[in-house]
């Protein structure tokens, strides 16, 4: 059975404070803010929208195709938003990659 009293610790030769006075850690920083920040502020206003125009108007109320209404179309394209943003952020993940494994060289010399 394992001991889970026992701790490993690790050691390093870089404080936190080292790295993060890197040139790269700050551009790590700022691309991972350029991305995050937009999608973040994007999403919100995305999926809040439509409770409130749900509770507060009747646009969304509007039939589309038989009894498909606005409403229907909107929450599901809330679901492929999602699923949209998951990809760019996939893709997105492997320049910030790249970042970390450039300052992780640069912080070992």
């Amino acid at each position: 059975m394992h001991d889970v009293t026992q701790v490993t610790q690790t050691t390093s030769s870089h404080s936190a404070q080292s790295i993060t006075e890197h040139e790269s850690f700050h551009q790590l920083m700022r691309e991972k803010n350029r991305f995050i920040v937009p999608a973040i502020i994007f999403s919100l206003i995305f999926y809040f929208t439509l409770p409130v125009l749900t509770s507060y108007t009747t646009i969304l109320n509007t039939k589309i195709v038989g009894d498909i209404t606005w409403a229907w179309a909107f929450a599901f394209s809330q679901f492929i938003m999602t699923w949209t943003l998951c990809v760019l952020y996939s893709r997105r993940a492997r320049r910030f990659d790249a970042l970390v494994r450039q300052l992780k060289e640069e912080v070992k010399s």
